[in-house]
């Protein structure tokens, strides 16, 4: 994962120092924060305000990084409290760079992440008063339905010289070709329409956190103009979340109904979108087997009938 950066004493030293004179924090201590797929992440304590940062150094994933802090301020300012609230610098900036990475800073929120089945209600409502946000004045990604994920997937093998890894796509390549086969289908059916789109986050559940007894959706580092299926996708082979999600959509005046073609297309989508995740994190090969045999076959018994 690009969060194992180890850092010396001296780098500690000086970002300390960077961070009092360019936010005006009376730092008392840092220390890492296990927090994310990518990105240094870092717990700042103060002498009243505990903080946390994250530095992206990652050419990839700078400019997504850079593009999600207007994104989170907008939602804030439309009275969104449920998600990261930015800390800005004595400039009045959302970021600001430190030894060529982007420095955000956001209030601590102490919590943990919890993801189950009764989850999902809380999540949808959040997600659904999101949705509800107008999005005109701010410069966001946009989906374009593209297949990109799965071309980026096999250059990524052309290149790969991890055998085990290797061996076991070699393994699953009959898959990872049906795979790609639907993806680019579906992705040729989804670019015909592009109406219908809101504010997305594209991994809630992973980041549903319970703090003090209050409910939060972090890390909006992904936020895009997408259609609700972005986020409904992972839950699409089970009757009641899709129900649950219609009716939150609903109570919060938005009158969506979700799409087989878009469900599958983000199913087929995020499943090279992990496997490129795996492959840039040089992940163990236990890891991207489960991944290939775990949960996300459950959506894929929905997507292939499709």
């Amino acid at each position: 994962m690009y969060s194992n950066i180890v850092r010396d004493e001296e780098y500690k030293l000086r970002f300390r120092d960077f961070i009092q004179g360019e936010y005006g924090i009376d730092v008392r201590s840092i220390s890492v924060a296990r927090r994310g797929f990518y990105g240094e992440t870092w717990r700042i304590s103060s002498l009243n305000t505990p903080y946390f940062l994250k530095v992206v150094c990652c050419r990839v994933h700078m400019h997504i990084y850079e593009q999600s802090l207007p994104i989170i301020q907008h939602l804030c300012d439309h009275g969104i409290d449920f998600i990261d609230q930015i800390v800005k610098t004595r400039h009045g900036k959302l970021s600001t760079y430190f030894d060529d990475a982007v420095v955000g800073a956001f209030d601590w929120i102490e919590d943990e992440n919890i993801e189950t089945d009764e989850t999902k209600m809380p999540e949808y409502e959040m997600l659904a008063k999101v949705y509800a946000i107008p999005h005109q004045g701010v410069d966001f990604l946009y989906e374009d339905f593209s297949s990109r994920c799965s071309d980026e997937f096999w250059m990524r093998l052309r290149i790969l010289d991890n055998k085990r890894i290797l061996s076991l796509f070699e393994k699953n390549r009959e898959k990872l070709k049906y795979r790609t086969e639907r993806l680019n289908l579906f992705s040729t059916l989804c670019r015909v329409d592009k109406t219908g789109f809101v504010i997305t986050h594209g991994d809630a559940g992973g980041n549903f956190f319970v703090s003090k007894n209050r409910n939060f959706i972090l890390d909006w580092d992904g936020a895009m103009l997408a259609p609700p299926e972005r986020d409904a996708w992972v839950m699409y082979s089970r009757e009641w979340a899709r129900d649950a999600f219609h009716k939150a959509l609903s109570r919060n005046g938005i009158a969506y109904k979700l799409r087989t073609e878009r469900l599958a297309y983000y199913c087929y989508r995020f499943f090279f979108f992990y496997l490129n995740s795996f492959i840039a994190a040089d992940s163990e090969a236990d890891v991207v087997t489960a991944f290939l045999d775990g949960w996300i076959e459950d959506s894929f018994r929905c997507a292939d009938a499709i």
